[in-house]
C-alpha cells in the first residue's frame, strides 16, 4: 500500500492578505494560480491600462473591487492600489509596511 501523508495542517486556508485604504480593509487574492497569472504582466517594463485592469480583475474578488470602486480613485491612484496589492502577494508580505533594519 502507498504511503499517505496528510499535510492539511501545514496549509493556510483561512488567512488572506489585505491592504487598507482610509481604514477600509480590502482582501487581495493570493491563490497560487492568480499569482502565476499576474507574474508575466508584472515582469513587463511598462504596463498599459489594459494590463492594470487585468491585474485588478485577478487580484481582487468582487467584494474588494466594489470597495475600491467606491473610492472613485483617479487612474494614478488606482494604478498605485493595484501595484501595491501585487507587491504584497508577490513578496508574500502581508504584515504591513516593511521595516528597514538599523545599522550601527
Amino acid at each position: 500500500m502507498a504511503k499517505i501523508v496528510d499535510i492539511t495542517d501545514k496549509l493556510n486556508f483561512e488567512e488572506k492578505p489585505k491592504i487598507v485604504i482610509k481604514g477600509v480593509e480590502i482582501e487581495v487574492s493570493n491563490k497560487a494560480v492568480d499569482v502565476l497569472k499576474i507574474t508575466p504582466t508584472l515582469q513587463k517594463e511598462r504596463l498599459d491600462p489594459k494590463d492594470i485592469y487585468s491585474l485588478y480583475q485577478v487580484l481582487f474578488p468582487e467584494e474588494s473591487r466594489e470597495k475600491i470602486e467606491a473610492f472613485g480613485l483617479d487612474f494614478n491612484d488606482f494604478s498605485t492600489v493595484i501595484l501595491q496589492a501585487a507587491t504584497v502577494i508577490a513578496s508574500g508580505d502581508n504584515e504591513g509596511e516593511a521595516q528597514t533594519p538599523t545599522t550601527t
